[in-house]
């Protein structure tokens, strides 16, 4: 049995603050200790409970969070940027029985522990078939186009709830609770590492492949806080202008949609001045 893991980091254990996630400075430092703990209780449940192979995807910013020197000796990670399916890649290869999303967050515009969609600021709605989507129910979505459940998901109580919508049948586990977009009532490491591998347990008994869900095509809107953002948005090819501030696209398949998305997300991110945004 193999099981992806898209480790991302604004909804590990003992995470607030925008420096707790900003490579480079000292809090972020301490707090990829706490992160690589929640994956490895992750992956210690889900070898528990019969899996024969686990890959983590980093998912983080750079992608260069975890601590692979810490890392459980059985698991393999992807480190690293600019993939293909960026955030869950690897289930793109085949043989994947059940993916688990560590660290999630809340999307952009709603309320959770550093709430956002892909960027930091800048996106303050996205849509998926006209409705809500964080990064949890894109990238669901991409699963579901290869077969793979969601099985698991970690964060903060918001983010937990969130998965009720794209994931109804995965195991949840909330490390802490939401007080406001940069505070929350954290548990220590030891506490939630012992939730999360228990639940990692129980969920690799729910893996196992399931039919392909349907291709497309499929409609995004996203919108942003500046005109100019979504006008450089609309660069790119097939991506049209339907507000001052929003755009949509169509793709034929969740393949295409997330890849769309990253490029998307990418010219919003470079269109973006100091101050004024």
């Amino acid at each position: 049995m193999r099981i992806l893991v898209s480790a991302d980091m604004e909804g590990a254990t003992g995470v607030t603050w925008p420096a707790d996630v900003t490579p480079g400075t000292e809090q972020w430092q301490r707090c990829r200790a706490m992160f690589t703990s929640d994956v490895n209780a992750a992956v210690s449940g889900l070898f528990a409970g019969g899996a024969t192979e686990v890959l983590v995807n980093e998912a983080h910013a750079t992608m260069r969070n975890l601590l692979l020197e810490r890392l459980d000796e059985r698991a393999a990670m992807i480190t690293g940027r600019h993939k293909d399916l960026s955030m869950v890649e690897g289930i793109q290869h085949g043989g994947v029985d059940g993916v688990a999303f560590l660290g999630y967050h809340s999307g952009a515009g709603a309320e959770g522990v550093l709430a956002h969609t892909y960027l930091p600021n800048s996106i303050t709605g996205v849509w998926l078939e006209g409705e809500p989507a964080d990064e949890g129910g894109l990238n669901a979505c991409v699963a579901a186009e290869y077969g793979v459940p969601v099985v698991l998901v970690t964060g903060d109580d918001r983010a937990c709830a969130d998965a009720a919508a794209y994931a109804p049948d995965a195991r949840t586990v909330a490390v802490k609770r939401y007080v406001s977009r940069y505070a929350a009532r954290c548990r220590p490491p030891g506490a939630t590492a012992t939730d999360i591998a228990a639940a990692a347990e129980a969920a690799a008994a729910d893996a196992g492949a399931a039919e392909p869900g349907r291709r497309g095509p499929l409609t995004v809107e996203v919108e942003t806080d500046a005109a100019h953002l979504a006008g450089a948005a609309a660069l790119v090819p097939g991506v049209e202008l339907v507000g001052h501030r929003r755009v949509r696209y169509t793709s034929p398949s969740a393949f295409e949609m997330i890849r769309s998305f990253k490029a998307v997300t990418t010219l919003i991110a470079n269109a973006v001045e100091a101050d004024y945004g």
